[in-house]
């Protein structure tokens, strides 16, 4: 399974255009690795998770055929995670080429978004999808199980368990400390991979609520191999990070490399 990082900020991104603070000044100056777009990652080349504002850029920027996106799921309906009107840009008349529908899939915030964007042209290049908690669903040669996140009490935001060519992957964010009938559900699971949410520095907190700092991510790390969540030599990877945080690239492996958790960046590609 192959897992390429589009994008690695929170809502702001990193640095935050607007900002002049000494974080987002140092990101500027040093570049690289410190500079992130809002958060996405695709899978295997036709999964993607997430249509963020800056998908467009992303794409250019790495090469990626977006046209060979099949199926798109959708955590939740926060800006920086689905821009559904950017999507008209696949619709017949002007994108050519595409023989097959993008499948969208998400909770019924993300189909209301969707059907208000390109509803009308359901049946041509799109499909539409209501999920719900703890059903799985085929998608392609895969399996899927969305789970429920922490992160926004008006909306039944999604992470979701993908189940491919036996290899098991935790999209795990945007989230705080899971609600507990998502870490019954994960229990026993033996995950190759989990994407968690780490959009804050150091709280003091090792169960915060809505988004993890980096003690929620280091309690989830004892969770996960407690409860058998995470094959021993599977591997947790951090993203979604907020300048907020005070912390830039090598600040987060300095903190995660001895426990062997890796800071994703914009463009990195993993395989499991």
């Amino acid at each position: 399974m192959k897992i390429h990082f589009l994008g690695t900020a929170a809502a702001e991104g990193f640095p935050n255009a607007f900002c002049r603070c000494e974080h987002c000044s140092k990101a500027r100056e040093l570049g690289g690795k410190n500079i992130r777009t809002r958060t996405s990652a695709i899978i295997d080349d036709v999964i993607k998770f997430d249509y963020s504002p800056d998908s467009y850029m992303q794409a250019l920027r790495d090469n990626i055929d977006l046209g060979a996106i099949e199926h798109l799921l959708v955590t939740h309906t926060h800006s920086d995670h689905y821009n559904a009107a950017d999507l008209e840009c696949r619709r017949e008349g002007i994108a050519h080429g595409l023989e097959l529908p993008m499948h969208i899939y998400g909770n019924d915030a993300v189909m209301h978004h969707t059907r208000a964007a390109i509803g009308r042209f359901e049946g041509q290049r799109y499909a539409f999808h209501l999920v719900r908690p703890f059903e799985t669903f085929a998608m392609g040669n895969a399996r899927v199980t969305p789970l429920l996140a922490d992160h926004d009490r008006m909306e039944t935001c999604l992470l979701y368990v993908i189940e491919k060519e036996g290899k098991t992957l935790l999209y795990g964010h945007d989230s705080g400390w899971f609600p507990d009938a998502t870490w019954a559900w994960l229990k026993g699971k033996n995950l190759d991979c989990a994407i968690l949410d780490c959009t804050h520095g150091y709280t003091g907190n090792s169960r915060d609520r809505n988004h993890m700092c980096v003690e929620t991510v280091l309690e989830a790390q004892r969770e996960f191999h407690k409860e058998n969540i995470l094959k021993p030599e599977g591997q947790i990877v951090v993203t979604h990070f907020s300048h907020n945080s005070k912390l830039l690239h090598e600040d987060f492996v300095r903190i995660f490399d001895p426990v062997g958790i890796v800071p994703a960046y914009d463009g990195l590609i993993l395989n499991i």
